[in-house]
């Protein structure tokens, strides 16, 4: 009878991966998936037939280190973003090379590709965590899609270190998924 093995990763462990980039600045993570669900009710009965399913969100936080820029828009700095004209609030100029022109018509015409100035004209982008522990096992997991809403901080005389941190929400996540170790690669490859 074959045994099951299991192996354990600490935040330590983890690395996260932003567009195909190591984030080193990235303190903390978290996610959620809230769906909705009523119970439907049929005359004559006091308990519920079944359940209806409903939509499903995914939501969650980045907690960054601050150091001297932002950790995101510094990471995004190419990033540009499908605005109106009177959106550029940082007032750059038309011939500005963070600009350009989006050559639309009609009601569109006013609309220009700009520079993102805050976290949440980022465009979407995906979040992999790969985990790796002493023993040289693997894991990860993806959230796909993350598009950024809220950006706090705050600072005090207390503080040692300075957080930023954004809210997000998400069109997908992939739960962790073992990859397979040397050893398994090995006893496999003995098996063939």
């Amino acid at each position: 009878m074959a045994t099951k093995t299991f192996n354990s990763f600490s935040g330590i462990d983890i690395t996260a991966v932003f567009n195909g980039v190591a984030i080193g600045t990235l303190q903390a993570i978290s996610y959620s998936i809230n769906r909705e669900k009523a119970a439907i009710y049929t005359m004559g009965r006091s308990n519920p037939r079944a359940f209806s399913r409903g939509k499903r969100m995914i939501a969650g936080s980045l907690v960054f280190i601050l150091f001297d820029e932002n950790p995101l828009l510094s990471h995004f700095s190419g990033a540009k973003f499908l605005g109106d004209v009177d959106e550029n609030l940082h007032g750059l100029a038309k011939d500005d090379d963070s600009i350009e022109q989006a050559g639309q018509s009609g009601f569109q015409e006013k609309q220009i590709a700009m520079k993102a100035a805050y976290v949440d004209q980022i465009p979407p982008f995906d979040v992999v965590l790969a985990a790796a522990n002493e023993y040289g096992e693997r894991a990860s997991m993806k959230i796909v899609g993350v598009e950024l809403m809220n950006e706090n901080s705050g600072f005090s005389i207390d503080d040692i270190v300075v957080e930023q941190q954004y809210t997000y929400i998400a069109v997908d996540i992939t739960g962790w998924e073992p990859e397979s170790s040397e050893s398994e690669k090995a006893t496999l490859g003995a098996k063939l």
